[in-house]
């Protein structure tokens, strides 16, 4: 059975605004998706679907991808996604899912579902490769986004991506001096990303807000220590609280705290970014945060 893995990514800058092309800087987790596969020339035209979630499987679909009918399962809603993304694969790729070969594909989920590091475009990409076809491409038409988590899981490393006026991306090695002064926390909850870039796209557009997020993405990137890239991502969250007239992670839960504390993704939910101080873990873990993961812990 052959194996291909992407991993998942954490956005450490431009969130929202990046629909818009600021530039992004994300970086790959150790944790990601696996996908593996077998092929059979029986001439039945199935796909037999298997989806593990750490490794305990939750979905199990048969499907007729001649007809595009799902034949068993165990989650119709989750297997007609299956199907629509399947189907999308179908008509890009000029290998896969062709008459008279038969798939069987498991894939597995290594991070919890809630950690938003990327299940779906980690397994865009998975299909991508698979299938030998644009991994861009394939997420645009199965799920849309900016796609700057395709270009992490495309190309295993951080990445510098902008999606206007075109797509251009670069990879990087971001591995700061001070990486080991810094600490993720999961605040405990998913947050709709949808939602929240529809609540970014109800104000009128600025490309002030773009330009000035480009900018910040590459003073943090090139940071030479923790003071600076501290102050750089004070910064960041307050120009894009006051744009949206919503609080701060900081304000919200974490006042007192004596370290910068940066929203990653979708604001309100999935990780924020802190550096460590004094008492830090029973700090978090007072006011109910204890997912608490060190760079070398979470980082690839």
């Amino acid at each position: 059975m052959s194996r291909i893995f992407s991993p998942g990514k954490l956005m450490l800058t431009s969130e929202y605004v990046a629909v818009d092309g600021a530039l992004v800087l994300a970086i790959p987790t150790k944790l990601g998706q696996e996908l593996f596969y077998t092929e059979n020339e029986n001439q039945k035209s199935l796909i037999f679907w298997e989806a593990y979630h750490q490794n305990q499987l939750w979905l199990k679909a048969t499907i007729d991808y001649n007809n595009w009918k799902i034949i068993e399962t165990n989650d119709f809603k989750a297997s007609e996604f299956i199907l629509k993304t399947l189907k999308n694969v179908q008509n890009l790729s000029e290998i896969k899912l062709k008459n008279d070969t038969s798939y069987h594909v498991k894939t597995n989920l290594q991070f919890p579902s809630d950690f938003g590091l990327g299940s779906s475009s980690t397994l865009m990409n998975n299909l991508a490769e698979w299938a030998n076809i644009d991994p861009f491409i394939l997420n645009e038409i199965s799920l849309g986004g900016s796609g700057y988590d395709v270009a992490v899981a495309k190309e295993k490393s951080a990445v510098l991506y902008s999606r206007f006026p075109e797509r251009v991306y670069e990879t990087i090695d971001f591995q700061p001096n001070f990486k080991d002064e810094l600490i993720f926390i999961h605040l405990n909850q998913k947050q709709d990303t949808r939602e929240g870039i529809s609540h970014y796209k109800s104000k009128p557009t600025s490309t002030e807000l773009i330009n000035d997020y480009s900018k910040l993405t590459k003073k943090i990137v090139n940071s030479q220590n923790l003071e600076e890239f501290s102050e750089l991502m004070t910064i960041h969250e307050q120009k894009l609280s006051d744009f949206l007239a919503t609080p701060t992670v900081k304000e919200k839960y974490f006042q007192d705290c004596p370290s910068f504390v940066k929203s990653l993704g979708a604001w309100g939910g999935d990780f924020v970014l802190a550096s460590k101080f004094g008492d830090y873990q029973d700090y978090f873990k007072q006011r109910g945060f204890p997912k608490i993961f060190s760079w070398k812990d979470l980082i690839s």
